[in-house]
């Protein structure tokens, strides 16, 4: 895929007010550790996350891709009167009818006019939202738009906590599917994207490349139910494994699409994982680990908001300079692997 007249505004975020340590979750759950004896700061040490933030208890997705949505908003100077299209694109939302996008919509004041609806694909959510507005921008269908995630892990880390003390046949084997939901965080983000004729940001969505290798849609799974809430299983050490082969693949494609080498970027925001994610990612596909930058030690894995959110605090901090270029590295759940181009 390629865009000639996609442009990117800036990005708003929203990081949640509670910061709870790796540390504090150890201690939670200690009657588990003593029980399997496992050594303290083990979760730290396996995924490079000293931190995570959340929200306060009942705060809904959609409460923060507004707070988000309205940085964003004001960050680009396009009025909400002028949004044609909402796209919202966390794995969280509100309830399963109405579309999260119709909160957000209401509370932000867009236009009757604007087409709004929910995009869901685990962790690759926004970044499909990207290339869906980008579509329509494309072809003449809407001058602008914006694109929101908001993730509300409270209730899983809770679920995963609580099962854990409360099932004593676990194993040091059968615990490790759990271990996974221990990294997950809350946060919100949101960009504003235009067509350049409308309003030219100067920073241009240039294209991407995706692949799917579905037959590994049973690594990473989760759910709710009455009994024990919302749950994932996560074989990790095979979704690294197949993760990273399937992101291989996109890799080459996206260098075929666009034309650029490895060496003809300048910066690399990803979706995060794991601190053994990110290094064996940038070993297979043979790039400088330097060139990227990372939230994971105090963000931990933000779903579908960990890439952009990324993307949105390097900038802040001056780590993509006007006229170098980055590529955006998603991974997801499924599997699926999507990769966006940006000149900014």
């Amino acid at each position: 895929m390629k865009y000639s007249r996609v442009c990117l505004h800036d990005f708003g975020y929203e990081l949640p007010p509670i910061e709870l340590s790796s540390r504090d979750l150890e201690e939670r759950l200690a009657p588990v550790y003593e029980r399997l004896k496992l050594p303290a700061g083990r979760l730290e040490l396996m995924s490079g996350i000293s931190s995570r933030r959340f929200w306060p208890s009942g705060t809904r997705p959609s409460e923060g891709a507004v707070l988000a949505g309205k940085k964003a908003l004001a960050n680009s100077g396009i009025a909400a009167a002028q949004m044609g299209c909402l796209l919202f694109t966390s794995v969280s939302r509100d309830m399963m009818e109405p579309a999260t996008a119709a909160f957000v919509h209401r509370a932000l004041g867009l236009p009757d006019s604007c087409l709004i609806f929910d995009i869901s694909n685990a962790c690759l959510g926004f970044l499909n939202g990207m290339i869906t507005l980008a579509n329509m921008i494309e072809l003449g269908q809407v001058r602008s738009g914006l694109v929101v995630a908001a993730e509300t892990a409270e209730h899983l880390l809770e679920s995963t906590i609580a099962h854990m003390l409360a099932d004593l046949s676990l194993t040091r084997k059968t615990i490790k599917p759990l271990f996974a939901s221990l990294t997950i965080g809350s946060g919100a983000v949101a960009l504003v994207m235009s067509d350049k004729r409308f309003v030219d940001s100067g920073h241009m969505l240039a294209g991407g490349a995706c692949r799917a290798h579905t037959e590994h849609n049973d690594l990473c799974q989760g759910g709710q139910n009455a009994e024990q809430g919302t749950l994932m299983s996560t074989d990790s050490e095979l979704l690294l494994e197949k993760g990273i082969e399937t992101a291989a693949h996109c890799w080459q494609d996206f260098q075929e699409e666009l034309g650029w080498p490895a060496a003809a970027v300048d910066r690399f925001f990803c979706h995060q994982v794991g601190r053994v994610h990110a290094r064996q990612l940038f070993e297979r596909l043979r790039l400088d680990g330097q060139k990227n930058f990372e939230t994971l030690p105090f963000l931990g894995n933000v779903g579908s908001v960990s890439a952009p959110i990324t993307m949105a605090i390097g900038i802040e901090r001056g780590k993509l300079a006007t006229g170098s270029r980055a590529a955006v590295l998603g991974i997801g759940s499924g599997i699926n692997s999507l990769m966006l181009g940006i000149d900014w």
